[in-house]
């Protein structure tokens, strides 16, 4: 199979789970991440060949699906890609448990929990999906053919922890998976393996996107083609994406269109809800909607459904408890002290992890 793209040299591949053991250029040089002392798995490691002893890493939805790929790639068979599979993840400082946590012990899978990662020398290969972690060279060597990660972006644009969110919050139009390898020191610099590209669907939600690329990287974990070269990653285009803080939940009506918000919304509106001040109050916005088409309000206008004040208010019940009786003494003074103002939050509060979105369920 030959890859294309600006990112993959035009070489013959080998299916990924299959061809680890190619860990030579085709002048029998190492190629980049291998061990350059030997042309063979490190003594004490079993023959290359399928089945793989696999560790993987991870611990949100996002990590979930690779891991259920990869589990259902050890179902006894002929076939059968991975011999043994078990799990790194997080501690939990939250009520209940991480997705990954939760999903291992569902499949009946050896867990190890961070910086604990099992007896050093029993696995081929590591595979790393929005793990959170730096791996260490002494970790990353133990593996005979490498580190697998699983990013759900084209690198190098959106390096960092929150890439599905910027994709959204930014309305890219493509988007993509990068299986590449670990390097040590910084996250998501390795050299690329493969990356596969896709359309961003029109009002697409960050959640939405999350699942259609949590797929997209399973899928590519099991079938992906490995290159005897890969390929560094270029200068050009690096772009980051950092942690997404609960400031950034407040929206800024001086400052923000109307179509700003919307995106805002579809970016962290499924993590957690937007926030506005309501006569010194906060104010939490859900379902958004928009009105822009819809006469005669025009353009510039964001509709809501829901709120919650004390409890969670449809938008009539809102109108008829909180402002129905002010509208009607003075339309012009009321609209004025009852119009929504925008809510400053510090930048240090707590980030999402920080606030439990990483232990909720798989629900998104």
């Amino acid at each position: 199979m030959i890859l294309g793209g600006p990112f993959q040299p035009r070489f013959a591949c080998n299916s990924i789970l299959r061809s680890w053991r190619h860990r030579l250029s085709p002048e029998g040089r190492p190629r980049a991440g291998a061990d350059p002392s030997a042309s063979s798995p490190r003594a004490g490691v079993r023959a290359a060949g399928p089945p793989w002893r696999v560790l993987f890493f991870g611990t949100d939805r996002f990590a979930v699906t690779a891991l259920r790929a990869l589990r259902a790639a050890g179902e006894p068979s002929e076939d059968s890609l991975v011999s043994r599979l078990e799990v790194v993840t997080l501690p939990s400082r939250l009520p209940g448990d991480l997705p990954v946590r939760s999903c291992a012990r569902e499949l009946q899978l050896p867990v190890h929990e961070w910086p604990h990662t099992g007896p050093a020398g029993q696995f081929d290969v590591g595979v790393v999906a929005s793990f959170g972690r730096l791996l260490s060279e002494d970790l990353i060597l133990q593996f005979p053919y490498g580190v697998l990660n699983v990013h759900p972006s084209c690198l190098p644009r959106w390096r960092g922890p929150a890439p599905i969110v910027h994709t959204v919050l930014h309305g890219d139009k493509v988007t993509g998976v990068t299986i590449m390898e670990i390097r040590p020191k910084r996250f998501d610099v390795g050299p690329i393996i493969k990356q596969e590209e896709v359309a961003v669907p029109p009002r697409c939600t960050a959640q939405e996107l999350e699942g259609m690329l949590a797929k997209m990287g399973a899928n590519m974990v099991k079938s992906c083609q490995l290159c005897h070269f890969l390929t560094e990653q270029p200068k050009e285009g690096v772009t980051f994406a950092p942690k997404i803080s609960i400031a950034k939940s407040c929206i800024k009506w001086e400052e923000q269109t109307a179509a700003q918000i919307i995106q805002l919304h579809r970016a962290v509106g499924s993590m957690f809800p937007l926030q506005t001040l309501w006569k010194g109050t906060t104010i939490k916005l859900l379902d958004f909607v928009e009105v822009d088409n819809i006469p005669p309000m025009g353009e510039g206008w964001v509709g809501i459904k829901t709120v919650v004040l004390k409890k969670k208010l449809t938008a009539v019940d809102f109108y008829n408890g909180y402002m129905h009786s002010w509208f009607q003494q003075n339309r012009r003074i009321v609209h004025e002290e009852c119009r929504f103002q925008t809510l400053k939050l510090s930048m240090a509060k707590k980030t999402l992890k920080e606030r439990g979105i990483l232990a909720q369920d798989i629900k998104q």
